[in-house]
């Protein structure tokens, strides 16, 4: 039998991401997206603890609260012993790709058009068709 185990959301930061090296080297970020549950008759989200590593992880240094961004990933479950020294359980998304899904507030670049940043313009390669 083949499983999966991917999951793809969108939502903002509820704090700025919290980023760290490794004893190793490694980058690694965290951070807590909320997530709007459209589905629903109520205007209610949830709250989903993201982690990433290495090169993802990096990206994390764009981030601030409150930002728009995507995130995909698979969903982890461990354990660990709490500071009672009791069993916990934690599920997080540990993120494979992340991507800001809005403009951010960056001045545009010296000689760029006004209004919009050079980041901001379409090449060929935006075009879906």
């Amino acid at each position: 039998m083949t499983s999966l185990n991917r999951i793809v959301l969108i939502g903002r930061l509820t704090d700025d991401p919290e980023i760290r090296v490794t004893t190793e080297g490694t980058s690694m970020t965290k951070f807590s997206l909320s997530v709007d549950r459209s589905f629903s008759q109520e205007d209610k989200a949830d709250i989903i603890s993201v982690v990433c590593w290495g090169k993802v992880a990096e990206q994390g240094t764009l981030f601030k609260k409150d930002l728009l961004v995507l995130v995909e990933g698979r969903i982890q479950v461990r354990s660990f012993e709490d500071k009672d020294g009791e069993k916990a359980w934690a599920t997080e998304v540990v993120a494979s790709m992340m991507k800001i899904m809005e403009p951010t507030q960056n001045p545009p670049r010296k000689g760029a058009s006004k209004g919009v940043a050079p980041q901001d313009k379409m090449t060929e390669d935006d075009i879906p068709f």
